[in-house]
């Protein structure tokens, strides 16, 4: 088995209730546009276990930081939450529909981490990834035919502004 990460993405947010709402829809949309229609129950039911562990483990008033990650690793995705918070461990039950969830000590909190096969024995070299085309956003492209040099007067009147040296130049 090839233990190699082929593809992540992953999403920062702070431990409060709507962080589970969010950490769902991130799932979601992560796995739509990795073409892994199937996994999307199971991983956004994972997910919203695991996110809201570590938002009820925050505790009233104390919102940390935690990490939502998706990785395509081997033959399976690995569904993982960074929580920053270094107090205490998040309770979560060890299984949800079926899909084992791990918690390990971090330097900075705890990782909860769960594998889910993926599915028709794929592996992640095989999962069809999404393409993106390099292009100029329609504001850069409207900007095309603009000098990149600085206009001496635009900075003499900054510099005025500032107090600065009167002479940009030297």
């Amino acid at each position: 088995m090839n233990n190699q990460t082929s593809q992540v993405d992953d999403l920062r947010l702070v431990a409060t209730p709507s962080a589970v709402n969010v950490a769902e829809m991130f799932v979601r949309f992560s796995l739509m546009e990795w073409s892994l229609r199937p996994l999307v129950p199971l991983a956004t039911q994972v997910g919203r276990h695991m996110v809201a562990a570590v938002v009820d483990n925050a505790g009233p008033g104390v919102a940390g930081f935690l990490t939502v990650r998706l990785r395509l690793q081997g033959d399976g995705l690995v569904v993982e939450i960074e929580d920053e918070q270094v107090a205490t461990r998040p309770v979560v039950s060890p299984e949800v529909n079926g899909a084992r969830i791990g918690v390990v000590p971090t330097a900075y909190g705890t990782r909860l981490w769960s594998e889910l096969a993926l599915p028709n024995n794929m592996n992640a070299k095989s999962v069809p990834l999404p393409r993106r085309e390099q292009r100029r956003s329609p504001a850069a492209e409207a900007l095309a035919d603009e000098p990149l040099g600085v206009d001496p007067q635009v900075m003499q009147r900054i510099l005025s502004a500032l107090g600065g040296p009167q002479d940009f130049r030297n």
